[in-house]
């Protein structure tokens, strides 16, 4: 493998090379479940009004809107024979972000907290950047989209674990549900201890088992990064927005309405289920607590069902082609979001998060896999960093808008943000069909 330049055509690799390779995905899902899922009701048992959420989450897209493409760009020009190319980012987010995982849930105050999702947030973002690009560096294109497929599986599998933990922490293992006010239940806090753990295990795991192909011409990777300054590589990083690829740009409306709606859900599904299933908006309330442990299991049924989804992805396009098959699971998940308005018995929004579960595997997997197809080489991490401007800036605006949206046209009611999410998915839908593919899978069928 040594010997194999990242621009030369690289060979098919085993199962269990893949596999390693990806492994790390699970132990960085660990750490956006257990935010995803718990940042929210953390904000609110330290005082956050339900109006003021978005604001606070602002932190996770903004974050990401900085770090990923300078992340992106310099690890593309990176290169460090013992550790490689993406490794080094790998390893360095993977200790910050487990340090952040066990300071979070101590937050004494509520700007704190806020503070801490910004260094969580940009933690797991210098190692998860890198490792989208790591299947476009290893992998020829022709199993591109079974390596995203098995990164998705590793998604949703540390998904499922993290987002249930605080409920199997309860009821299987007896630890306390509820804490004095303002402070943090110890359900969620020995959760964040476990996933920071599993967060740097998982990582190191695909760094000491994987090694990557070295760049086709070392001697002028090292001339080029001595002539180019710290500012030079910055300002790069941000005017590729300018210098997208067709397909890119295409993609960008396609992740736009996808993560609009995402942020939706994250930011709201636990304001409400508590509201309109549990009848409470008090977060000191044993039945608040109980509705939002309901929402881990939630959250961990979506994950779940998209660990498994995402093998049946490949197939799928290979009939459908990769944008046919990603619209109809978009379509499955804005039906999960907004069936949520229509039922009042907690048990049944398990069958909401299947179709939820199934669009989260398409969006963690077919738009990287069309997108690699698409892109240099020798660029492939700088253009994934800016290609998370689509996640990071539909986060912002649903961040800006959707709270003035609930306040002065739904009664502050949570539960049509996710209606508006559902809305969203089904637009993302749409506009997939219009992206152009290269797509070998749906050819070699």
């Amino acid at each position: 493998m040594d010997n194999i330049s990242i621009a030369s055509e690289k060979p098919k690799l085993s199962f269990w090379e893949i596999w390693n390779m990806s492994f790390g995905f699970l132990g960085i899902q660990f750490g956006f479940a257990l935010q995803n899922a718990n940042v929210s009701r953390i904000f609110e048992t330290l005082g956050a009004e339900k109006e003021s959420l978005p604001i606070l989450w602002l932190a996770a897209p903004v974050t990401g809107l900085i770090v990923q493409p300078i992340i992106g760009y310099y690890s593309d020009k990176t290169w460090i024979p013992k550790w490689g190319r993406r490794r080094p980012f790998f390893a360095i987010g993977a200790i910050l972000a487990t340090i952040a995982l066990f300071i979070m849930p101590n937050s004494p105050s509520l700007w704190i907290a806020a503070g801490m999702l910004w260094v969580m947030d940009g933690s797991i973002n210098v190692s998860m950047e890198p490792f989208r690009a790591f299947v476009g560096d290893m992998l020829p294109n022709e199993q591109r989209s079974k390596g995203f497929a098995l990164q998705a599986f590793f998604i949703g599998i540390g998904a499922v674990v993290a987002s249930v933990l605080p409920y199997v922490l309860t009821n299987w293992l007896g630890f306390s549900n509820e804490a004095p006010d303002g402070q943090i239940p110890d359900s969620v806090k020995w959760s964040f201890y476990i996933g920071g753990v599993a967060f740097l295990a998982a990582v190191m795991w695909t760094v000491f088992n994987t090694k990557e192909y070295p760049p086709e011409d070392i001697e002028k990777l090292k001339k080029e990064n001595s002539e180019r300054g710290v500012f030079t590589g910055l300002a790069e990083s941000f005017m590729g927005i300018f210098k997208m690829p067709k397909t890119m740009v295409q993609l960008a409306f396609v992740q736009f309405f996808s993560w609009f709606a995402l942020f939706a859900m994250w930011i709201y599904t636990t304001p409400a289920v508590t509201e309109h299933i549990y009848g409470t908006t008090d977060p000191k309330s044993i039945l608040y607590n109980e509705g939002a442990n309901w929402v881990g299991v939630m959250f961990g049924v979506y994950n779940g069902v998209a660990a498994f989804a995402a093998f049946l992805l490949p197939k799928l396009s290979k009939y459908f082609g990769r944008k046919g098959t990603h619209m109809i699971a978009l379509f499955c998940g804005a039906a999960g979001l907004i069936s949520i308005f229509y039922i009042s018995d907690p048990n049944l929004l398990v069958f909401s998060m299947i179709g939820v579960g199934i669009a989260w595997a398409s969006i963690l997997s077919l738009p990287y896999a069309m997108l690699s197809s698409a892109l240099p080489f020798d660029k492939m991490g700088y253009y994934m960093g800016v290609f998370n401007f689509f996640i990071v800036i539909p986060q912002i605006v649903a961040a800006g808008i959707l709270g003035f949206i609930l306040k002065n046209f739904f009664s502050n009611d949570a539960i049509y943000a996710l209606i508006i999410g559902g809305t969203s998915l089904i637009l993302a839908g749409i506009l997939s069909l219009f992206v152009t593919d290269d797509d070998k899978e749906k050819q070699l069928a």
